[in-house]
């Protein structure tokens, strides 16, 4: 029993002295982890944190402008304008008359000399009448003048040699020289008399064609101002019924595009460059077209210069006085200076949204904040023009990179951003 009792003691576990001897191990080991666990989390709540305060921004690609445009390369400004025509003209009788007969409507194309109206021509074809009938007795009279030079002429060469032989006195050659001087004085006379008469027929039958009004160019009737019936005169009758036309001509041939343009960026248009035009009226059509003039002079009151732009294809829809929204392109094998003198690739150019620029010191430069992961960059830029596309960029952005659109003006270079979803 003795033996059985102590292997029994042997075999029985001393819990006091195992709680004793090796207790410390499992509690610092969980202290360590809670320490771990409290670090990560105490970094991951400041990176959140951190997170949580980096200014939201959305974010837009910079766009690579369309360089398929057969008008040319890249905007680099717009301007608003009309179409006007640069041969219209008024056309009115060169003589005041009653308008008789009207040819023309609204709209109605008219080729050159083509009869436009006539006019009472009455008292006209009376003096056309006088004037013929005066140059008649006129040439009569030469005839008579004429007739009487010749009869006296032999007789006065006969009285010259008969005094030179003494066979007539001294005297009755001189009584017959003074009437062979008056009968060419008759004649020159009658011959100036009907050189008046000529001149007052010609003037009369002006007069006459002058009743007939033509069209001085081909084009297309767009307003009718008289109607048959009404005094026409050239000359404005002020507070009276006197029409001082008959109707307006346009030669369609001849439309362009008067735009205004700022003088700060008249340095941008060029003679012979290309352009796009609109039509308010046909806002999704695109119409070739160049740079015909820029008018050397400026507007003081309104600080701009006026810049002539044709269209290189005519179109029936193209009307007079139609607003219009030009846009000047580039050439895509030129550069072409910016405001600040640096040569800009004229093809070269990205889009953007506008409200991804910040305005710099002037209406050419601005500042850009470009994505780097979640920092941003702070770039200057280099600006074209506005249009559906956004904001042009000539220089300083490449296409493809991301800019912050909506950046706080506080946003400093390098600092970190959020991307708003």
């Amino acid at each position: 029993m003795t033996d059985k009792t102590e292997l029994l003691r042997q075999l029985r576990i001393d819990r006091d002295k195992r709680s004793s001897g090796t207790g410390g191990g499992p509690r610092r080991w969980w202290l360590v982890g809670a320490a771990i666990a409290l670090v990560v989390l105490l970094g991951l709540g400041g990176w959140l944190w951190t997170r949580s305060a980096a200014p939201a921004v959305r974010v837009a690609v910079a766009r690579p402008l369309a360089s398929g445009s057969s008008a040319g390369g890249a905007s680099i400004l717009d301007a608003s304008g009309y179409v006007v025509a640069r041969r219209q003209a008024t056309v009115s009788a060169k003589i005041t008359g009653k308008l008789e007969q009207l040819f023309i409507e609204e709209g109605q194309h008219v080729k050159e000399n083509e009869v436009v109206a006539k006019l009472d021509a009455t008292n006209a074809s009376a003096a056309l009448l006088q004037a013929k009938a005066g140059v008649t007795q006129a040439e009569a009279t030469l005839a008579q003048a004429k007739a009487a030079a010749e009869d006296i002429t032999p007789i006065y060469r006969r009285n010259e040699k008969l005094a030179a032989t003494g066979v007539i006195s001294h005297e009755a050659l001189e009584t017959s020289k003074g009437t062979f001087d008056a009968r060419q004085t008759d004649l020159a006379v009658a011959r100036g008399n009907l050189a008046v008469r000529q001149a007052a027929l010609e003037v009369a039958q002006r007069d006459m064609d002058d009743t007939i009004v033509r069209a001085p160019f081909s084009g297309v009737v767009t307003t009718k101002n008289a109607q048959p019936g009404e005094i026409v005169s050239p000359l404005s009758q002020g507070g009276g019924f006197t029409r001082s036309g008959i109707c307006t001509l346009v030669d369609m041939d001849s439309l362009e595009v008067e735009v205004d343009v700022s003088e700060n960026f008249i340095g941008r248009v060029r003679a012979n460059e290309p352009a796009v035009l609109k039509l308010n009226a046909y806002p999704d059509w695109q119409i070739p077209a160049y740079v015909i003039a820029v008018i050397p002079t400026a507007d003081r009151s309104k600080a701009t210069v006026k810049v002539r732009v044709g269209f290189k294809s005519r179109d029936a829809r193209i009307l007079p006085e139609m607003g219009a929204r030009v846009s000047f392109l580039s050439r895509p094998d030129q550069a072409r200076p910016d405001k600040a003198g640096a040569n800009v690739p004229a093809g070269a150019g990205v889009a953007v949204p506008p409200d991804a620029v910040q305005p710099g010191g002037d209406a050419s430069t601005g500042t850009v904040f470009v994505l780097h992961d979640d920092k941003v960059e702070r770039r200057a830029v280099k600006l074209g023009a506005r249009n559906e596309d956004g904001q042009i960029v000539l220089s300083g952005l490449a296409p493809g990179e991301r800019v912050a659109v909506g950046a706080p003006a506080q946003l400093a270079d390098g600092a970190r951003v959020r991307i708003a979803q």
